[in-house]
């Protein structure tokens, strides 16, 4: 009996748990909102199959709450966080909100709308309408501007954080109407207004929003004071006095500088936890009174520039500090011992200085909370490498040793020390040997980068539980295990530079494997390119360059609807791109040196993010298609070495960011257009950084950002981000100087060039060319031009390559050429111009004969021919003067031709009169054409007698 009863209770508890699991789980979304979130996708993503919305489907079986972006309450199955982050289709243009798409989302509390092309609202249809338990607001990385914010901030009383960076906010205005009609944002504690465009002006509107507890103003255009009738109205910090709960600022990336901020004021403050100025004009004395903050955890001055040795005075009494970033500050000498006394410290990162010393005997090894530190691109010595860290089994970022010359076999011991490590970095380095199998059994272990060394040896079927895998430009090789591209967790990988070899499997992974990012470049991979690749719809950047793979690039590879980064290039890929090759975000394309063909019908042609096309030595023919000049970001556009004919395609002209352009080695005719005069060439780091756009998810990084709880209070994770993130590195392939250059950071941002040399170009050159004021190279070698060089190309003052070789131009070299001091390469060789070289000053007192040879009326140094000073104009000739006078000197031929008649004659004469045999022939030769002039003269009277007749 009481067995019996026993097995009903325990059926009842079963049952019960079994209906409370069912009640407490979310198993299917209201159906108002599973409608509303159809017509959201109808309206931003109305074709959406693969990528961002492609799960959210009209089958009625499906839980709406499983959608992507979707997250609902467990009770009441109502959607409680939407976010539609990069979802819309930006080819669609402009969006115009009209917020009551939410309506059917009664208790919205996080609403995500950054990325989606937003512009403003409708009339009276702003976020009112929204839950009255709406909390948090995303709109960063949209186009608001001054008047179009206004029509959408209303009404929001219960919010607490609100995200407006990245947008078009230019002034106080409109942040001051805004403040008026949002007058209930009393609630609001995070505030992020960075990288728009205010001024000061900005902080006179802060005063009402007493509950923020984090501001960021990064990015903008604030120097720390306003002037108003010449007097200082405003002075920085001072008015953040006026925000007695802020505990997070962000003042990074301004024109701040350490003048503009009223100490007292600043270094009152009790309440301040989190202090950020990285890229901002701050002297070592800043760090020397920072110990006045006592509440300070958070303290970032990268970048700072501040040139000196670290002071103890002032860091050493945070005793409160728990993260603090120095990097890049060229400072110098050792670390204090009082560093060693910050028992809370869990972050440091040192990295990019100078500093010097033993690691063995650093204060550093006295931290024991220390989670995560980098003491890269110093000078540290490293005698021993694990000897420092016997106690430091806390430690979960290890980046000690990248970049400082270490070298010798990794110790096995590493997986004992660390064993709670979730990232670690040993790059560029010259450790040998093989990569210890045991890193593999670090369940924490998410991050592994072990790239630029000489590692020979390593079993990857061991490292795919890893999450990020960096071994590009080691000695390893081998095939690929199929455990690589199986594995559960494996979304980064990189290869790059090895000798791994053989085929990428063919069949698919599990429905269920991602990818983000894929780089297997310059290795020995052969076979078809794996499509596959198209079932990861997350993947953003596909790096296969430089293998032997063959046959055409698959059709499927258009399903890649997210993909940014793509480079096929140096394979042996023929066939012609898909037309259906649209899409929307991608933003650089390597598809050289294959063996592609056909013409260039629709593949790319609405890609409008688009900004490297490069499609150099292939075999495509016809003529440049017309949709290439609505690309409107694109910046780069390389067609080198293909068969394109017809004329120079004058929409290239529309192109606004174009800055380099190569189409050399074609088939290209008829004459230079003018309108490439009205290209500005601005220095723009598009071309140069490939940004993906998402955070990668380490757990490590997710923690650190949960218990920060800022506003999206990142600037600390975005730096412990930029340490070990690899983005993805663009590098252009150019000629110029004579030389083919690979351009990549920096040099790529600011590098401009046009090179339509090997083409059959006619015509004059444009005189508007010389309007390319920003350009660093100029190629026109190797055509049919003809004309004078244009005066106006000494208006270049930026160019450092300029070849007009091999051309058929005539008339002198503008002498004004001579002011370009930045010009390394000139040649006007083989063309047919005439007078004085220019005279050998600045940069043209190092050209060489080579540059002018070929040339045979030029005279002057470096060449051989002297000539007179009045010879030759120092200007050219106009062209209608050179067409009647011809490139020949009449003076000069006249006297010449009078010399030889008079040699001519009087060598005849002399001969005659010494020889007599010559003399009787010469007088029969007179006697046989005056008979003969006499006959021809008979013969024609007697006909025209005749004729008369």
């Amino acid at each position: 009996m009481m067995a019996t009863k026993k097995m009903w209770v325990w059926m009842l508890l079963t049952l019960l748990t079994l209906v409370g699991e069912r009640c407490g789980r979310c198993y299917g979304c209201l159906e108002e909102e599973r409608i509303g979130l159809l017509g959201i996708k109808a309206l931003i993503n109305p074709h959406s199959v693969y990528g961002y919305l492609g799960d959210w489907t009209v089958n009625k079986e499906d839980n709406c709450c499983k959608w992507s972006g979707i997250k609902c309450h467990t009770a009441t199955r109502r959607a409680i966080q939407l976010s539609l982050w990069y979802a819309r289709d930006l080819r669609l243009g402009d969006w115009v909100l009209n917020a009551s798409l939410f309506f059917p989302f009664r208790e919205l509390q996080s609403l995500d709308l950054s990325s989606t092309g937003l512009v403003g609202c409708f009339e009276n249809q702003g976020f009112e309408v929204l839950s009255s338990k709406l909390e948090l607001l995303n709109l960063s990385d949209n186009r608001f501007n001054d008047k179009s914010i206004l029509s959408c901030l209303t009404g929001l009383s219960t919010l607490k954080s609100l995200d407006l960076s990245h947008n078009q906010l230019t002034g106080s205005a409109s942040f001051y109407g805004f403040e008026i009609k949002s007058s209930h944002l009393r609630k609001l504690e995070n505030l992020d207004l960075s990288y728009n465009m205010f001024n000061d002006n900005i902080l006179s509107y802060l005063g009402g929003f007493s509950s923020l507890k984090s501001l960021n103003l990064s990015g903008n255009m604030l120097l720390g004071s306003t002037t108003v009738n010449g007097s200082r109205k405003l002075e920085l910090l001072h008015s953040l006095g006026v925000l007695p709960s802020l505990k997070t600022l962000s003042l990074k990336d301004t024109n701040l500088s350490w003048t503009s901020i009223s100490q007292e004021t600043f270094f009152n403050s009790t309440t301040l936890e989190e202090l950020y100025l990285d890229r901002t004009s701050l002297p070592i004395n800043f760090l020397q009174n920072i110990g006045a903050l006592p509440a300070l955890k958070v303290l970032s001055v990268g970048e700072c520039d501040l040139h000196d040795t670290l002071p103890a005075q002032g860091l050493c009494e945070l005793k409160n500090l728990e993260q603090l970033d120095l990097y890049g500050n060229n400072l110098g000498g050792s670390l204090p011992d009082c560093l060693g006394n910050l028992s809370s410290l869990q972050l440091l990162d040192v990295s990019i200085n100078q500093f010097t010393g033993n690691i063995n005997s650093s204060p550093l090894t006295n931290i024991i909370s220390l989670e995560f530190r980098s003491l890269s691109n110093n000078l540290f010595e490293f005698p021993i490498l694990m000897k420092p860290f016997m106690n430091h089994s806390s430690l979960k970022f290890f980046d000690n040793i990248s970049n400082n010359n270490m070298n010798g076999q990794v110790s096995k011991n590493i997986c004992l020390i660390f064993s709670n490590l979730d990232t670690l970095r040993m790059a560029k380095n010259g450790f040998t040997g093989c990569i210890p199998s045991c890193l593999g059994n670090i369940s924490s272990l998410e991050v592994l980068d072990l790239s630029n060394n000489q590692l020979s040896t390593v079993k990857l079927e061991w490292l795919t539980a890893l999450t990020f895998l960096k071994l590009s430009n080691n000695n390893l090789g081998g095939k690929l295990p199929d455990s690589v591209f199986n594995s559960s967790g494996l979304y980064f990988l990189y290869l790059s530079g090895n000798n791994f070899w053989g085929q990428i499997p063919d069949f698919p992974p599990p429905s269920w494997k991602i990818w983000f990012e894929l780089d297997l470049s310059n290795n020995q991979f052969s076979g078809m390119l794996p499509r596959w690749l198209v079932n990861s719809t997350l993947l953003c950047a596909i790096d296969l360059s430089k293998n032997h793979f063959k046959g055409p690039i698959p059709s499927d590879f258009c399903k890649l609807e997210v993909l940014e980064y793509l480079d096929l290039s140096k394979n042996k890929l023929f066939g012609s791109i898909p037309s259906c090759f649209n899409t929307p975000q991608i933003t650089h394309v390597h598809l050289s040196e294959n063996r592609l063909s056909g013409l260039l019908t629709y593949g790319f042609y609405n890609s409008s993010s688009l900004v490297t096309m490069d499609l150099r030595d292939n075999s495509f023919t016809g003529s440049i298609p017309n949709w290439i000049g609505n690309l409107s970001s694109l910046s780069v556009l390389l067609l080198r070495a293909n068969h394109f004919n017809g004329e120079f395609p004058v929409y290239l002209c529309w192109l606004e960011q174009l800055s380099i352009l190569d189409v050399s080695q074609n088939q290209l005719s008829g004459p230079l257009p003018s309108c490439l005069g009205n290209l500005t060439f601005k220095a723009s780091s598009k071309k140069a950084l490939v940004d993906l756009g998402f955070v990668f998810p380490s757990r490590f990084i997710e923690k650190a950002y949960y218990d920060t709880m800022g506003p999206p209070l990142v600037d600390s994770i975005k730096n412990l981000e930029s340490i070990f993130w690899p983005n993805t590195t663009e590098v252009i392939e150019f000629t110029t100087k004579n030389m083919y250059y690979g351009y990549k950071g920096k040099i790529l941002t600011y590098m401009s060039g046009i090179d339509l040399s090997c083409n059959n170009f006619l015509g004059a050159i444009p005189q508007e060319l010389g309007n390319l004021c920003e350009i660093h190279a100029l190629n026109l070698s190797h055509n049919n031009l003809v004309g004078s060089i244009p005066a106006t190309f000494a208006n270049l003052k930026q160019i450092e390559s300029l070849d007009l070789s091999y051309n058929n131009l005539n008339g002198a070299i503008p002498q004004q050429l001579t002011e370009i001091t930045t010009l390394a390469v000139f040649s006007v060789a083989h063309n047919n111009l005439s007078g004085k070289t220019p005279e050998r000053k600045y940069q043209f007192g190092t050209f060489d004969e080579s540059s002018y040879e070929g040339n045979p009326f030029l005279c002057g140094p470096p060449l051989q021919n002297n000539c007179n000073e009045e010879e030759s104009p120092s200007q050219p000739m106009p062209n209608d003067e050179q067409e009647d006078d011809g490139f020949i000197d009449m003076d000069f031929f006249y006297l010449n031709f009078g010399i030889c008649y008079t040699i001519v004659v009087t060598t005849i004469a002399a001969v005659l009169y010494i020889n007599p045999y010559w003399r009787r022939r010469w007088f029969y030769f007179i006697e046989d054409c005056i008979d003969t002039c006499n006959y021809f003269m008979v013969a024609s009277f007697r006909k025209f007698s005749n004729f008369i007749r």
